[in-house]
This record gives structure tokens, C-alpha cells and sequence, in this order.
């Protein structure tokens, strides 16, 4: 199927080098440079994710959508908001145009910065003012009012790393916790008194990554199968079975559940909309 012309409105930055066991990506969004979008294409399509977020709107306003409405006023999203977690998909909607601003964080990272129970904030969308203490309120309100997207970038760094060290060097095992991996938590935990009995740790993973241990496999899986395999797959180069295959999926009929569970589509049909509608232009940047 051949791709339709979307207009590029949202572009993924990487962090530094130090700040990947912290920082998953930034992303950065523009709407208010194009002509107003249909209202179709005004809809914002996420996944379900292990990772949690902090998102600012500089312009614009977005919705949270209930069963496929708008819902008001309580619908509406703070300007700046703090996301736990997704165990299933999520959809907004922008009324007008937008610029806005996300950083990803990995769940074990934001919960060792923190000090949150990540499973109380599992599908919710806060803000930031409900959860955080004041040093992170004004890095947020800094990085709102930062000039650039550069800017943001810069302060979000400076304000994370140190923060990122120490708390490393408060650990029992320096840079394990903080590890990029469900089996660097999952050994961390064990390791450090919490692994005595499978509901302890259970019950620990739970309350530093959000979501329960299954979960957070699945959703990992699910992640990297889509990374690996979207451009691929918009290229004609391989198949849904050989994508199952791949990935550890017991059939392509599993595959094509979890997809579904994760994204609220089938492969195929994701695959359509990434190519033909402007709200799932996470899955078009997601690297």
C-alpha cells in the first residue's frame, strides 16, 4: 500500500548518552505551523506503554476521550501532566492546534527519582502540581516557558542527571536499578532483600514499574516487534507470520491478539493508519 503525504508534525530527540537509564526519548510536536487539521485528523492514538511521561502544552489545549467522546470538562488536560503507565490505549483529542512538549521516563527510573508508587498511577493522567514536590514543579514550569525545544531539552538534562547520579550512588548496587531492562529491576530487587518470596516481588515490581511483571513483558515485546518490524512491513519485506515467528509469539493468531490488546487495532489495520492518518503520528516517529 503505498504511504499518502502526511504533514510532519512531531519529531522524536534522543537524550544523552547518561541519561538513557532515565530518559527513554523527548518528543516534540507542531501543529500551529500548519493549516487548521481536519477533524479527523485531530485525534492522538497511544499505545499502551511500561513508560511513564510528563507532557506540556505551550499552545493549544487536548481532551481525553471516553468510549470515543469528548468528555468535559473534566475531559480536559491540565497544561502540564504527569502519566503513569498505560495498560491499555489511549486517545486524546486537540480542539485547535497544538505545540506540546513529552518527555518518556522508564518506570524503575521515575520511581528511584521520585519515590512514587507507580501502580497508584497506572492509566492516569495527573497534574503535575498533585504529584510532584517543589524542585520538579519548577523544572516543569522552566521548561513551559523555555524558548525552544532545545531549551527544554537542555534543562530537562541538567535538572535529571544529577538526580540520576545520586541516586545510583544511594543504591545498593550502583547503575542495577536503574538499568534499562525488566531483568535488571526484576535481579535488583531480588537482590536487595526483596526477592524472598514471588509476591514480594510481585508486589515491588508493581510499585517501581507500575504494572505488574507480565504485563511489562508483554508490553516490552509488543514495543520492540513494532520498532523492529513497522518499516519492513510498510516496505512489502516480510509477513505477519514471520513477524510472529520472530518475536516468540506462540502463532500469528497470538501476535495479532496482543497487538490488538496493546494498540486497539490488528496489525494490519495499525499498519493502514500509521500510513494514512495524521493521529498516529507517535507510530510513525517511534524509534
Amino acid at each position: 500500500m503505498p504511504a499518502l503525504p502526511l504533514p510532519l508534525t512531531a519529531r522524536l530527540i534522543a537524550p544523552s548518552r547518561a541519561l538513557a537509564p532515565c530518559v527513554r526519548a523527548y518528543i516534540a510536536r507542531d501543529t500551529t505551523v500548519l493549516p487548521p487539521l481536519p477533524h479527523e485528523q485531530r485525534f492522538n492514538h497511544f499505545p499502551a506503554t511500561t513508560f511513564c511521561s510528563i507532557t506540556w502544552f505551550i499552545e493549544g489545549e487536548a481532551l481525553c476521550l471516553t468510549q470515543g467522546r469528548v468528555t468535559e470538562p473534566d475531559g480536559r488536560i491540565a497544561r502540564v501532566v504527569f502519566g503513569g503507565p498505560q495498560n491499555q490505549p489511549r486517545v486524546s483529542y486537540n480542539p485547535g492546534p497544538v505545540r506540546a512538549f513529552m518527555v518518556m521516563l522508564l518506570s524503575p527510573a521515575t520511581h528511584a527519582l521520585t519515590g512514587l508508587d507507580l501502580a497508584s498511577h497506572a492509566d492516569r493522567l495527573t497534574p503535575v502540581e498533585q504529584v510532584f514536590d517543589d524542585a520538579w514543579l519548577d523544572m516543569t514550569q522552566a521548561v513551559l516557558h523555555a524558548p525552544d525545544d532545545e531549551a527544554r531539552v537542555r534543562l530537562l538534562e541538567a535538572f535529571l542527571e544529577p538526580r540520576l547520579r545520586q541516586a545510583r550512588e544511594q543504591s545498593r548496587a550502583p547503575g542495577t536499578a536503574l538499568g534499562d531492562g525488566l531483568q535488571a529491576l526484576i535481579m535488583y530487587l531480588a537482590t536487595s532483600g526483596w526477592g524472598r518470596s514471588m509476591r514480594n516481588l510481585e508486589r515491588r515490581i508493581k510499585a517501581w514499574a507500575g504494572q505488574p511483571m507480565r504485563t511489562l513483558r508483554r508490553l516490552q515485546r509488543a514495543e520492540q516487534t513494532f520498532t523492529l518490524n513497522r518499516d519492513p512491513m510498510i516496505a512489502g519485506d516480510t509477513s505477519w507470520a514471520e513477524v510472529a515467528l520472530g518475536a516468540g509469539y506462540a502463532d500469528q493468531a497470538h501476535f495479532c491478539r496482543e497487538t490488538r490488546d496493546v494498540t486497539g487495532h490488528s496489525p494490519s489495520e495499525l499498519l493502514r493508519q500509521i500510513q494514512c492518518n495524521e493521529g498516529y503520528w507517535l507510530y510513525r516517529i517511534w524509534r
